[in-house]
């Protein structure tokens, strides 16, 4: 089965309403600051806030806590690896089964320009590294690796104890240097080294289709390949621009989507999918560019017709 789930804040807004009317029932979230993702009570409650309308929270994504110490390898490291255990047992205890993890180190998912009008006066976002020189890195590729693996030999152990499955979102944008930061997990061999160093883990994949192809990677070709590791889908498109490439809504993107979802529904695991980064709609700001309401609701729609035609069972 495909869950249709939406990335919803950890407190109730007009966003919550508009998801419960869509139909979605599964919510996906980062819980702090509202919550504690340390106290099981605190985790407790927001579980219970979102169960009170009717949203299952099937997945936690993003850094639930400042994550800097452990990505750039600094001292008290491992005093944050022993919370970020703590968080995972939480998680276990609950039954929330999917933590979305990235290893963006210095700047997480990052665009250049956020407001670029497009379809009908809506605004989306681009990236184009003509819009952010490379600079001089401040520390190698190779220390960055060795940063990751040393997480994943602190938590791995933990998630797989207790049942959650840790899901690698990629870099987005996918280039080697942002900011003078490294990045590492920019094509499709990246993920097969995590797959390789965690082979006795409870890892997955964190399916963020557009990223994907931002890479030059064959999203359909790597969907078959590692269906057995993807619990989780981020979906959504991008055409290309001079340098880099530009958000569109859904449904006029230049990816096959229906070739996506026919794909993932052979999978015989189910699979949550949210729709991911859209354009900010007439009467939105954009505050929050990618994540205000309209568009992803439209998308929720556009893909339960594309379920709809492929007989698809959906929840």
């Amino acid at each position: 089965m495909i869950k249709l789930g939406m990335f919803l804040p950890p407190v109730p807004d007009h966003r919550w309403k508009l998801a419960a009317q869509t139909g979605v029932h599964y919510a996906v979230c980062r819980v702090n600051p509202a919550f504690s993702p340390f106290s099981l009570d605190s985790m407790a409650e927001a579980q219970k806030t979102f169960l009170d309308a009717s949203f299952e929270i099937a997945a936690l994504e993003g850094d639930q806590f400042d994550m800097s110490r452990i990505k750039l390898g600094l001292p008290g490291r491992d005093e944050d690896l022993e919370k970020y255990c703590c968080m995972l047992k939480n998680m276990g205890e609950l039954g929330i089964p999917v933590l979305c993890y990235n290893f963006m180190a210095g700047v997480g998912w990052f665009r250049s320009k956020s407001d670029i009008p497009y379809r009908g006066g809506a605004l989306t976002s681009h990236w184009s590294r003509k819009d952010v020189p490379e600079e001089t890195l401040k520390f190698s590729h190779e220390q960055l690796w060795d940063n990751y693996t040393y997480f994943l030999n602190a938590v791995m152990p933990t998630a797989k104890r207790y049942g959650v499955q840790m899901c690698l979102h990629p870099d987005d944008p996918p280039v080697s240097e942002l900011k003078g930061y490294p990045r590492i997990i920019t094509n499709a061999d990246a993920y097969r080294k995590m797959l390789k160093l965690t082979e006795n883990g409870n890892s997955g994949i964190t399916f963020c289709a557009a990223t994907i192809r931002a890479m030059g990677e064959d999203d359909i070709a790597l969907l078959n390949e590692w269906q057995k590791k993807i619990p989780f889908v981020h979906m959504r498109d991008n055409q290309h621009i001079s340098n880099g490439f530009m958000e569109t809504f859904h449904d006029n993107g230049p990816t096959d989507l229906v070739e996506r979802f026919r794909v993932i529904s052979k999978f015989e695991h189910d699979v949550l999918v949210r729709p991911d980064h859209a354009p900010t709609m007439y009467g939105e700001n954009n505050s929050e560019p990618g994540y205000a309401a309209l568009g992803r609701i439209m998308a929720i729609e556009y893909f339960k017709g594309i379920l709809d035609t492929l007989e698809v069972e959906y929840k």
